[in-house]
């Protein structure tokens, strides 16, 4: 990945670190630094889906629900069959107060994964 000029700045090395280091601020319960460093990597690569879905965490982490739930859109309309990112995007539906949303998401991961905790929360049986 060529370096670009503007103010992204950065090699793709230093993005990579600064990924890492954004899991582990998240992992230390710092979700407000980790979203920082995001920045930069996500500026310098749009296109990357796993540093949006941890910027997506991030932000929910922090309680910044709008940007969560923007986060997690992105990476749902790239990669429609992610049940993690529909069961954290009916999280924070679910946060805001915005049952039927989700609800509707819940489901959707439980049934792209049958994980225990997705089929709890789809609540298939109300």
């Amino acid at each position: 990945m060529p370096e670009t000029s503007g103010s992204t700045g950065g090699t793709p090395e230093t993005h990579v670190i600064d990924y890492r280091a954004a899991e582990q601020l998240l992992a230390a319960r710092d979700p407000r630094g980790a979203v920082k460093l995001l920045d930069s990597v996500i500026a310098a690569h749009p296109e990357n889906t796993a540093a949006r879905l941890l910027r997506a965490r991030a932000f929910f982490a922090a309680a910044q629900l709008r940007p969560a739930e923007l986060e997690f859109s992105i990476v749902l309309e790239r990669e429609p069959d992610n049940a993690y990112a529909h069961y954290a995007l009916a999280r924070t539906y679910e946060r805001q107060g915005r049952d039927d949303q989700a609800r509707r998401h819940f489901r959707l991961a439980a049934a792209l994964d049958p994980n225990p905790q997705y089929l709890k929360a789809a609540r298939f049986d109300d």
